[in-house]
C-alpha cells in the first residue's frame, strides 16, 4: 500500500515530462517518439536503475496500445479524404508488404548470413509503417490530400497482414496453398467484423439517451475495443477490424462528435507515449550497439531497396507519377509497430529474436530521425508541397430526446465559402433554424440580414426528420457558397 502513492507519482510525473516534451519536440523539429524513447531509457537500466525485461508482457501492453492507436486514427479519419486514394491505399498495405517482406528477406539473407526463415522474419517485422508516426506527421504535412488519404490508409491497414506474416514465420506454420487463403480470410473477416461492429456501434449511439455527455466517447472507444477482441476471437484480423470500425464510426453521425474525436485523441497520445517510454525502458544501450550494424544495414535495405521497389511495383495499375512515388517511399515512417512485432519471436524463445530485437530498436531511432526531419523539404524539392486548404466544416451534434429534435453545433472554419453569406443565403428545411451565433466569445441572435463571418460558432435547432438534409445544405454553402445549389452541390 505504502508503494501507491509512489508508483502513481512516478508515473504522473512521466506523463506530465513526456507532455511537455510534444512543445519541446516541436521546437527542435524532432519526432516525440524518439524523446518518449530516451525518457524510457533514462528510467531503466542505463539510467535510474529500473529493470524491466518482460517481452511477452511488453508484446501485451504494446498491442494494447496499438489498438487504442488505431482507434484514434480510425476515428479521426475523414473518408471524404482517403476515398480518392482508397486504391492506392490499399495496394500500399498489402501489395507493398509482400514485396517488401520478400525483397527485405533476400537481401538480409545475402548480406548478414541469415537463414531464410529468420531474415524473411526481419522483413515482416521491418514491412508495416507505423500509424502513430503517420498519423501525427502527415496530418500537418502541406501535402496534397490524395498523397496523405494513401499514407494514412496504408499504416491503418497494414499492421493486419504484417502481423499476419510475423506470426505465422514465427511459429515456423508450414507454407503450402492453404496460407493464402487463410490471409484472405484473416483480412476479409476481420473487414467485415470491422464494417458490422462500426454500423451498430453508430446505430446505438445516434439512438442511446446517455445521463452523461462524457459516456459517449467511452462507448465509442469500447465499441472499437470490442471489434478488436471479436476479430481475434474469430481467428481474424483484430487490428484491422480496430481500424475499420473507427473510420465507419468517425464518419457516422454520433451524438457529441467533437467530444469524442478529443477524448479519442487524448487516449492516442496517452497510448504513443506509455508505449514508447516502455520500449526505451526495455531497451538496453550496451545491447543496441552490439547491433548497431546490422540495425544500419537493414535500415539501409529498406529505406534505399525495399520500399522504392515496394511502391513501385504496387503502384503500377494505378500510374502514380514518379514525383509522388518518391514520395510515398520516403514517407513509410517507422516506429512503434516493426518493435512491437519484433516482439513476438522473443517472446516465443525463437533463437536470433533478440538480435533482431535490438537491431528494429537502431534502425527505429536512425529512420526516424532521418526521414522525420527531411519529409517536409523533400515534398518541396519534388513539386508535392500544397497551401493549407480550408477544412471541413465541423458539425457537432447533441440529441434532445424529449423534443425529437437535433442541437447542431457548426464551426465555420478559416477559407470556408460560408464566409459572408447571409443567413437567408442558407436556405436551410422547413423544421431547422440557426437560432445563435457566437462571434468573438459574444453571442447574439440572427436576423435574415445576418452575415455569417469565418471562426463564427453558429446553434441550429433541427427536428429530427430534417436532420441529415440540415446538414448537407450547411456542407453544400460550405464548399460552394450562396449559389451551392445552382452550381449542382448537394453536400454529399
Amino acid at each position: 500500500m505504502d508503494e501507491l502513492p509512489i508508483v502513481l507519482g512516478a508515473g504522473g510525473a512521466v506523463l506530465l515530462v513526456a507532455v511537455l516534451a510534444v512543445r519541446f519536440s516541436i521546437r527542435l523539429g524532432l519526432p516525440s517518439l524518439l524523446l518518449y524513447l530516451a525518457i524510457g531509457v533514462v528510467i531503466g537500466e542505463a539510467g535510474f536503475g529500473v529493470r524491466f525485461d518482460n517481452p511477452a508482457l511488453t508484446q501485451s501492453l504494446g498491442l494494447a496500445a496499438l489498438v487504442m492507436i488505431l482507434t484514434e486514427g480510425g476515428l479521426t479519419t475523414r473518408w471524404s479524404a482517403v476515398k480518392p486514394a482508397l486504391g492506392i491505399g490499399i495496394a500500399l498495405s498489402t501489395v507493398a508488404v509482400v514485396v517488401s517482406i520478400a525483397v527485405t528477406g533476400a537481401a538480409l539473407h545475402l548480406l548478414l548470413g541469415l537463414d531464410w526463415r529468420m531474415a524473411l522474419l526481419w522483413g515482416a517485422v521491418l514491412s508495416s509503417t507505423d500509424a502513430a508516426a503517420v498519423f501525427s506527421v502527415l496530418r500537418s504535412a502541406a501535402v496534397g490530400k490524395r498523397l496523405v488519404g494513401a499514407l494514412e490508409i496504408e499504416s491503418g491497414i497494414n499492421d493486419a497482414p504484417a502481423y499476419i506474416a510475423v506470426v505465422v514465420l514465427a511459429e515456423g506454420t508450414t507454407v503450402d496453398w492453404s496460407l493464402p487463403l487463410l490471409v484472405v480470410y484473416e483480412l476479409g473477416a476481420g473487414l467485415a467484423i470491422g464494417l458490422a461492429f462500426g454500423w451498430v456501434g453508430a446505430q446505438a449511439l445516434r439512438r442511446a439517451a446517455l445521463p452523461a455527455t462524457g459516456l459517449y466517447p467511452l462507448a465509442t472507444v469500447a465499441v472499437c475495443i470490442l471489434a478488436y477482441s471479436s476479430g481475434q476471437l474469430s481467428h481474424a484480423s483484430g487490428l484491422l477490424a480496430t481500424y475499420v470500425a473507427g473510420v465507419v464510426l468517425g464518419n457516422s453521425r454520433l451524438p457529441h462528435r467533437s467530444d469524442t474525436l478529443s477524448f479519442a485523441e487524448g487516449l492516442g497520445w496517452l497510448a504513443q507515449i506509455g508505449l514508447f517510454v516502455l520500449l526505451g525502458l526495455f531497451a538496453s544501450p550496451s545491447r543496441l550497439l552490439e547491433t548497431l550494424v546490422p540495425g544500419l544495414v537493414a535500415g539501409a535495405v529498406v529505406l534505399l531497396l525495399a520500399r522504392p521497389l515496394s511502391v513501385l511495383l504496387s503502384m503500377l495499375p494505378f500510374k502514380v507519377p514518379w514525383r509522388e512515388q518518391v514520395f510515398l517511399s520516403w514517407a513509410g515512417l517507422r516506429g512503434a509497430v516493426p518493435i512491437v512485432l519484433a516482439m513476438i519471436p522473443l517472446a516465443q524463445g525463437l533463437p536470433g529474436a533478440e538480435k533482431l530485437v535490438n537491431a528494429v530498436f537502431v534502425l527505429v531511432i536512425v529512420l526516424t530521425l532521418l526521414q522525420g526531419a527531411t519529409l517536409s523539404p523533400l515534398a518541396r524539392v519534388l513539386g508535392l508541397s500544397t497551401k493549407n486548404e480550408p477544412s471541413e466544416l465541423d458539425v457537432d451534434s447533441a440529441p434532445l430526446d424529449e423534443l425529437g429534435a437535433e442541437l447542431l453545433q457548426i464551426r465555420i472554419q478559416p477559407g470556408s465559402k460560408m464566409h459572408g453569406v447571409y443567413l437567408s443565403e442558407l436556405r436551410l428545411p422547413g423544421g431547422a433554424t440557426v437560432s445563435l451565433v457566437v462571434r468573438g466569445g459574444a453571442g447574439f441572435t440572427p436576423q435574415k440580414t445576418s452575415r455569417l463571418q469565418e471562426n463564427d460558432q453558429l446553434l441550429v435547432v433541427t427536428t429530427a426528420a430534417v436532420r441529415d438534409a440540415t446538414e448537407q445544405r450547411l456542407r453544400a454553402v460550405d464548399r460552394a457558397g450562396r449559389l451551392a445549389r445552382w452550381k449542382g452541390e448537394s453536400g454529399r
